[in-house]
Order: structure tokens, then C-alpha cells, then sequence
């Protein structure tokens, strides 16, 4: 059987089940992107590697006590512990990121708090992540409405006009899409920080 039509879902209850092979097979084939996730926050090999490997091992533990249960989307929760692990990094360290280029090096950006600034930047990475996630449950009239007013800044009569509605037939899904919005944080435990 080939592995690449086996689905993470699979493989993770492959692996719950003792088949030592599954998470493996997990590993390598989303190496790539979790390491590349974690490497674009910190700018270091050696770090990277180490909350690469810090990330399989929380997988794994986690998969051992029975405590996974994502429906499905294991890269998802994957990279939101390498995420957590990430912002961990840099509350321990209290230290800024490496610099690129050091001859753009200047005195003041030694000064300013650049670790917190990354960190900051990865937590409203995930706030946006888990905005869309909610949006993508909105019924599609309603998502439509959203997208529109508050990514494309348009006006409810330009809404009405695209869409072909009344003005307060997209004022009424812009409000439904709001409280569903509201519904679907609540349900799914979502902490929406910035």
C-alpha cells in the first residue's frame, strides 16, 4: 500500500494502536513544513532542530496518553504546538532573534525588545489563523457579507450592489455572520487574544 494515500487520520490511529511505523511515516511527511514554520520564527538551525524535535516529542507523548483528539487535523494541531513552542523560546530566553544582516545593524533595535515584538507577531499569526477557521464555518451568504466589509473595506451599498441584495439584507448577514462568529468561538474553546 502506498503511504501517501494513507490519511494522517490513519496513521495516527495506526500509531495509538502500537504500529511504531505510523509516526514515522507522520514525521517525515510533514517534516518539511514544520520545520520550515518554526525555522521562518527564529532564524537558527541549531534552535529550530531543538523545538522540532521538542514538537514529535509533545506529538508523541500526547498520542501515548490517549489526549489527541483534533477530527482529523493533525498538521493543524501539529504546528500549533510547534507554535507554543516557539513562543515558549522566547519567553525563556527573553533574547532577540537573530539578526539577517548586521549591516543594517543599529543601536536601536538592540534597544527595543525585538523578542517580544516576534512573539507578538506569532500570537497574532494564530488570532488571524483562528479568525479564518471561523469564517471558513460561516454559511456562505454570510461569510461572502464578512469578507468583503471587513478584508475588502467595502461599504454595505457596494455589498448590496455586488451581491445583488438589499442593503439591509447584507446588514442583516453581516450581523447573523457576527453572532454565529460568536457561537462557533464558544464551541470550539477559542481564545482570541492579541
Amino acid at each position: 500500500m502506498q503511504h501517501e494515500l494513507i490519511t494522517d487520520a490513519t496513521l495516527v490511529s495506526n500509531y495509538i494502536r502500537g504500529d511504531e511505523r505510523a509516526i514515522e511515516l507522520l514525521i517525515n511527511r510533514h517534516k518539511q513544513r514544520v520545520y520550515s514554520f518554526i525555522y521562518s520564527k527564529v532564524f537558527d538551525r541549531d534552535v529550530a532542530e531543538d523545538i522540532f524535535q521538542d514538537t514529535f516529542i509533545k506529538v508523541i507523548r500526547t498520542l501515548k496518553l490517549g489526549k489527541y483528539n483534533e477530527e482529523g487535523k493533525f498538521l493543524p494541531w501539529v504546528m500549533r504546538i510547534s507554535h507554543n513552542l516557539v513562543i515558549d523560546h522566547f519567553r525563556k530566553n527573553n533574547r532577540m532573534p537573530k539578526f539577517s544582516n548586521t549591516g543594517d545593524f543599529n543601536i536601536f533595535s538592540v534597544l527595543s525588545d525585538s523578542s517580544l515584538d516576534a512573539e507578538k507577531s506569532i500570537i497574532k499569526d494564530q488570532v488571524e489563523h483562528d479568525v479564518r477557521r471561523v469564517i471558513e464555518e460561516l454559511p456562505d451568504d454570510q461569510k461572502e457579507v464578512l469578507i468583503m466589509r471587513m478584508y475588502n473595506d467595502m461599504s454595505f451599498k457596494e455589498i448590496s450592489e455586488k451581491t445583488g441584495v438589499s442593503i439591509n439584507t447584507a446588514l442583516g448577514r453581516m450581523r447573523y455572520a457576527l453572532i454565529n462568529m460568536r457561537k462557533i468561538i464558544d464551541k470550539h474553546n477559542i481564545v482570541l487574544t492579541n
